[in-house]
């Protein structure tokens, strides 16, 4: 209920589980599970890991038969393919993420996908790197275009990106004449099929180890310097030896069938950059304020227009990513190339705990539940499952992640 001093919004409380912890001089949103609190976003993240995992374990076990008695699902070959098809879902994951914060929308990045891949592909006469930075241009430029129209002609973000999602389409099949156009650049078409040596592999392992290791320091002590309450050695020591742990165990699976696909590589780039921007930077802290609160964030000095505008370039950006990957994968633009791909990558977000509404989300749920969609079309690939049972199965899967959600929060 609103008072003379509040605007009146529809939507949920947004203290309604925040507790003040030990000190009083933060507030964090935690769950009470019987006599335990615990915070609502590490609920979060253990429930998406749990998920995914009972997802990996059960389509290993479907998969059991005289030929792989211990299953297919999880195997070396499977698991780097699971890893490339995850990669432009979860590029895209990470850019929505960022525009549904903010309280946007973009329906168009499977359109654009499908143009930037075509451009880039018409333009290998000019060189590789020509052709990698027509198709991130392309996709600047577009979401530029896209946000200014949102941010500075108040057009709603629903209807400018389901205009593109009706014209780029149409642009990409006049550029190509309905032609599919090959990828002949090798490079190129290694970006989306390649694996890196399984030395750069160990070597890459051992840098993420070691900003795993300078991440919990640095947040250590940050915390203690603005006096608020750090991690104990052991919960600091945990932090670091899981994840490591992980790290080791999946570059050892994928150097035992060649190395590290490249796509992942370029996925996990893209998604240590988004979590930093969304994390650590007042950039990132802005789309939260504006999607939670846009007449608070408008009054406490944030531009709310140039931070749209700059959020669909920033999304245009990671879809010319997405889109070098997804046409290097098949080696050719295809006239059809994205279709749908903007509901994969909303679903994934939404999977992974981003609230459409804007204010919520993480890069790392947006990656899990690009993980988990990937899961589901690989896996039910494998067991044999009917084309149309499996969008079915992917649909009940998104509602009931929302729900087992909503449920979590009311719970709060």
């Amino acid at each position: 209920m609103s008072t003379a001093n509040e605007p009146n919004i529809d939507r949920p409380p947004a203290t309604s589980d925040l507790t003040t912890v030990a000190g009083g001089s933060e507030i964090t949103q935690q769950v009470k599970i019987g006599k335990f609190k615990i915070p609502t976003e590490a609920l979060r993240a253990y429930t998406m890991m749990f998920a995914l995992v009972v997802i990996w374990l059960f389509f290993q076990w479907a998969t059991v038969d005289a030929r792989n008695p211990y299953g297919l699902f999880l195997s070396a070959v499977n698991f780097s393919k699971l890893m490339q098809q995850t990669a432009v879902t979860g590029v895209l994951a990470v850019g929505m993420l960022m525009v549904i914060v903010s309280g946007n929308i973009d329906l168009s990045v499977g359109s654009l996908v499908g143009l930037a891949g075509a451009i880039a592909a018409l333009s290998q006469g000019r060189g590789l790197l020509f052709t990698l930075v027509a198709a991130i241009v392309i996709g600047v430029g577009v979401g530029a275009f896209q946000g200014a129209l949102v941010a500075y002609v108040n057009v709603p973000a629903f209807i400018v990106t389901l205009g593109g999602l009706l014209a780029w389409p149409g642009v990409s099949f006049w550029l190509t004449q309905g032609a599919t156009i090959p990828v002949e650049i090798p490079f190129f078409r290694s970006l989306g099929t390649d694996m890196v040596a399984p030395q750069v592999g160990y070597v890459l392992a051992a840098l993420a180890i070691a900003a795993i290791i300078w991440s919990n320091v640095q947040r250590n002590r940050s915390r203690r310097r603005h006096s608020l309450s750090a991690r104990g050695p052991l919960a600091t020591l945990v932090s670091i030896i899981f994840p490591a742990i992980i790290i080791g165990a999946f570059v050892l699976l994928m150097n035992s069938q060649g190395g590290v696909p490249i796509p992942f590589i370029i996925m996990f780039a893209v998604a240590i950059i988004g979590a930093f921007l969304t994390r650590n930077t007042t950039f990132g802290r802005y789309l939260y304020a504006i999607g939670g609160n846009p007449d608070a964030a408008r009054l406490s000095g944030i531009n709310l227009r140039r931070h749209i505008l700059a959020v669909f370039a920033l999304m245009g950006a990671l879809v010319g990513v997405a889109a070098i990957l997804h046409t290097a994968r098949l080696s050719a633009a295809t006239p059809d190339a994205g279709r749908l791909m903007e509901l994969d990558a909303i679903a994934a977000c939404v999977i992974g705990g981003t609230s459409l509404m804007g204010g919520r989300g993480t890069v790392f749920g947006a990656i899990v539940g690009a993980l988990i969609m990937a899961s589901l079309d690989n896996g039910m690939n494998l067991v044999g499952v009917q084309s149309y049972v499996q969008p079915i199965v992917k649909g009940a899967v998104l509602v009931a992640a929302v729900g087992l959600d909503m449920a979590g929060r009311k719970r709060s």
